[in-house]
């Protein structure tokens, strides 16, 4: 069995104060392995970076055509949002036409992390509520899904219509069978699959088919991504600013605990990684790297720059430190 191999590297001056170690498969077109890191077959929980699977059976049912749906619903069915007005005023907009409030949600209520959206509410009267959960697109396309398929309201129920479809569209995406799921942040079940597995998934939505159901859907979810970057995330953070960097050339999504996808259309690539522990700026580094390794992004650009090496600065601003690719790493 191999072990994690060393990503990022953490340097203070002349010392190496941290290292993260992970695993990274990157897939071409028919799911074979073109690269790969530590242990493809390691078995990981996906978190929110396989949105664009969960999201795929409203596409494919006609659940999202019946509801007049567009690339803004889809971006945010993939996204975790920071809850900013541009993402809940959105999901308010899309719930209401549904008939539904935010009492239909399963999703749970967060403090928004943009900071406009938190100091209304810090300073007003107003408390946070199931809109402002980071998940709340994508649960508004399992209640949307729920409402085209005549299913009940619990729609996180691993049994329920919605997650039975949403399991089926994730086996036959990542080419295996699932070993089973664990619960979500936003309650949703999450279901278990390799890095490698991961990659396939999303090598097969960047060389999906057009001309097929699951491919026009899968098309159609990644170039919603692309489009509306700052809905699948928010300013400042890792996915929005990546995005927009590369331009169009790929689609890329966090998920908790150190998961990063990517999706490289011209390329017919899908990347897939995860950071042993959890460290969400190794996760963000490496996947700069690969980006730039893989051509979706110039080395150069200052995005990359940031997310890449990240400079460390203490309180007063000086630069004590930088992350560092390990040797073992994009070599």
């Amino acid at each position: 069995m191999t072990q994690a191999v060393s990503m990022v590297e953490i340097w203070r001056g002349a010392f190496r104060e941290s290292e993260h170690c992970g695993h990274a498969v990157v897939c071409d077109a028919t799911g074979q392995i073109v690269e790969a890191w530590g242990e493809p077959d390691k078995i990981i929980l996906p978190r929110s970076s396989c949105k664009m699977l969960q999201a795929l059976p409203l596409l494919e049912s006609g659940a999202a055509e019946a509801a007049g749906l567009g690339s803004e619903h889809f971006a945010l069915a993939c996204a975790s949002h920071s809850g900013g007005a541009i993402h809940t005023d959105r999901v308010q907009k899309w719930l209401s036409d549904l008939g539904l409030s935010d009492a239909a949600l399963r999703c749970g209520v967060q403090m928004p992390s943009d900071q406009d959206a938190r100091k209304a509410l810090t300073c007003g009267d107003d408390e946070p509520c199931q809109f402002h959960n980071n998940c709340s697109g994508k649960h508004s396309g399992f209640l949307t899904l729920s409402q085209h398929l005549g299913g009940g309201p619990e729609y996180i129920d691993p049994d329920h219509v919605v997650q039975r479809a949403v399991r089926e569209a994730f086996e036959e995406m990542t080419g295996m069978t699932s070993p089973g799921f664990a619960i979500d942040g936003c309650s949703a079940p999450n279901f278990a699959t390799s890095v490698h597995g991961l990659a396939r998934a999303m090598s097969s939505m960047a060389a999906a088919d057009p001309n097929t159901v699951r491919g026009h859907a899968a098309q159609r979810l990644v170039e919603a991504m692309a489009q509306h970057p700052e809905l699948v995330a928010g300013e400042g953070r890792a996915c929005t600013e990546l995005m927009r960097a590369c331009e169009g050339r790929a689609a890329v999504k966090t998920g908790a605990e150190a998961v990063f996808v990517a999706i490289l259309p011209e390329q017919g690539l899908g990347i897939a990684l995860k950071i042993m522990d959890g460290g969400t700026r190794a996760a963000e580094a490496a996947i700069a790297g690969l980006l730039v390794k893989y051509g979706a992004m110039d080395a150069s650009h200052p995005t990359a720059k940031k997310w890449i090496t990240g400079p460390i600065r203490n309180r007063r601003s000086i630069i004590t430190g930088e992350m560092r690719f390990a040797s073992s790493f994009l070599a």
